[in-house]
């Protein structure tokens, strides 16, 4: 069947409009300001196959993980009947999963009596049970991070609305409310996507849909091996380091070998430190979902769909054992660290020969802290993802105070914060000058956030990394600073370690401290007149203007 330039056109932007929608829906539906506000969440459509057709950009590390781990539910709905009213959920980091706070529901989509595709949401859940609420900081296992779903097909009439899932889910977690409500979202958005794709599939015919689906793939596979074709045959190296293993001991390295033949990439971790003890190790899909990403950002443009079809040309291998591919069951709650070296590591390897395509490694940690409290009437559970300074590029300086490239999530506003909890407040919430890496151009700046507790019973349970080693610089950019967590009682500044819980009193000050993005190309070759905007604006001073750009006002 031969479609018109136009007719494909319209079919594949309808296609694309079905996640996007979904993804609005789920987000305005939500109950948790993870959600709500963050966006730690995704939406997608998968063919028959479980081939991601088309995604909404919402959360990166999210993008590459759906086929995935629905190949994981497909090796079991093999064996399982699926019927229109059905769905498979998923959390399980050893079954495609990535962590257990990230829970996928599947909805089959049909054309008469044949299964066509499936609608597919994935949400960050506020709290899934386990060790600690929000954050199970101390877990040296998967067990003790949450409950744990493999795939299953439930049906949504007998297991959902009060029925055995949920309530199985309800009597598992501190805010049920606030669970099944971000549930209630996911259902929600898969149900629009499915009535949406039976509808264009009702409209156009399920050939016709099929075709552009596929065309969809092979275009982004062609985009996608051209780009590859362009970097010199060659292998090539690089190395990034998380901070330590969570439990005393050194840095732990992610390095990376990528060779490049002709139209196709093979990314390899052999020599990434094994698995630890802590939290930070990432499961395999997770794993594939970084290099995906550091892929499409670096070789394809913005309009390129981000689907199945890119993963046609990658080739990925991780050791099992390793920190990108644990053996169970290792924990993996804070899996995003490694993920986001991953990352640094592979635009580290490829710098030389794409240089106006890297961006120097930013502070690139996924950052999470939550506070609870338990009250009279349950637990009150807050939970916030913080960003950090971007690496800078060739061209531009790096963004400052935003969440980094794999998570993406946006801020929570401090009035959402003061609607829904009534034991801390914000107090500052503030740019850090001189926090970020120098050079040609200079990486973003990292902020800093104070919370006052109000109340006591408090609990501080935190993770992330760049706590001990900064941001690099690359092409000669300085490094940025590293980042910290921090109580002030009684006048005393305490130091805090991650992957810990912690007690606070009634006036305690937390503060949050985020670090900068590297600097790119040396620093005597920056113009003089971005130095004296940066000081102008608060973000250099004008004693690191002197020391590190010989610049002086008149």
């Amino acid at each position: 069947m031969t479609l018109s330039r136009s007719a494909f056109a319209i079919i594949s932007q309808n296609l694309l409009a079905i996640p996007r929608e979904m993804g609005a829906k789920l987000i305005q539906s939500a109950f948790s300001t993870i959600v709500r506000e963050a966006r730690d969440c995704s939406a997608a459509l998968l063919d028959a196959k479980g081939r991601v057709i088309a995604q909404v950009d919402q959360n990166p590390i999210l993008l590459g993980s759906m086929s995935a781990t629905f190949r994981w539910s497909l090796d079991y709905l093999r064996h399982v009947p699926i019927g229109p009213d059905d769905f498979v959920i998923t959390n399980d980091p050893y079954a495609g999963g990535q962590h257990l706070q990230d829970v996928f529901i599947f909805f089959p989509v049909f054309a008469g009596d044949r299964i066509v595709g499936y609608t597919a949401t994935v949400a960050h859940h506020l709290d899934i049970g386990g060790a600690g609420a929000g954050i199970s900081a101390s877990a040296v296992d998967v067990y003790g991070e949450g409950l744990r779903l493999p795939p299953i097909v439930m049906n949504y009439t007998r297991d959902w609305n009060g029925g055995a899932l949920e309530r199985i889910i309800a009597a598992n977690v501190r805010v049920p409310d606030l669970t099944i409500g971000d549930f209630n979202a996911q259902f929600a958005a898969n149900a629009i996507g499915r009535a949406r794709f039976a509808g264009l599939i009702e409209k156009y015919g399920f050939e016709v849909i099929d075709q552009v689906a596929a065309e969809t793939l092979d275009y982004t596979e062609k985009m996608m091996r051209g780009a590859i074709a362009r970097i010199p045959d060659g292998t090539y190296t690089g190395t990034d380091y998380i901070d330590d293993d969570g439990d005393g001991g050194g840095p732990v390295p992610v390095c990376v070998t990528v060779t490049v033949a002709g139209e196709e990439i093979e990314v390899d971790f052999e020599g990434t430190g094994p698995q630890v003890s802590g939290n930070m190790n990432s499961p395999y899909a997770a794993s594939v979902s970084a290099v995906l990403c550091a892929l499409k950002a670096l070789l394809t443009p913005s309009h390129v769909p981000f689907n199945q079809g890119g993963e046609r040309a990658v080739t990925i291998k991780a050791p099992l054992g390793c920190l990108l591919n644990p053996r169970p069951p290792a924990a993996v709650r804070a899996r995003l660290e490694a993920c986001y070296r991953a990352y640094n590591a592979i635009m580290l390897a490829l710098a030389p020969v794409l240089p106006e395509k890297v961006a120097a490694p930013g502070f690139d940690t996924l950052t999470v802290a939550s506070l609870t409290r338990l009250g009279e009437k349950g637990y009150s559970v807050y939970l916030e993802v913080f960003g950090g300074g971007n690496g800078a590029t060739q061209g531009a300086d790096g963004c400052s105070a935003v969440d980094s490239p794999l998570s993406n999530c946006t801020n929570t506003p401090v009035e959402s914060a003061d609607r829904g909890y009534d034991f801390f407040r914000v107090t500052a919430y503030e740019i850090v000058p001189d926090s970020c890496g120098h050079g040609t151009t200079r990486g973003g700046l990292g902020f800093r956030k104070r919370f006052e507790i109000l109340k006591d019973g408090v609990v501080l349970a935190f993770y992330g990394d760049r706590f001990k080693l900064a941001a690099r610089g690359i092409f000669g950019g300085t490094d940025a600073t590293a980042g910290g967590f921090s109580i002030e009682r009684d006048g005393e500044i305490i130091q805090l370690s991650p992957r810990q819980s912690h007690s606070l009193r009634t006036g305690d000050i937390v503060t949050v401290a985020l670090g900068g993005g590297g600097g790119y190309g040396k620093t005597d070759d920056r113009d003089p007149a971005r130095v004296l905007a940066d000081i102008d604006a608060g973000f250099v001073s004008e004693a690191v203007a002197r020391d590190v750009y010989h610049h002086q006002r008149g």
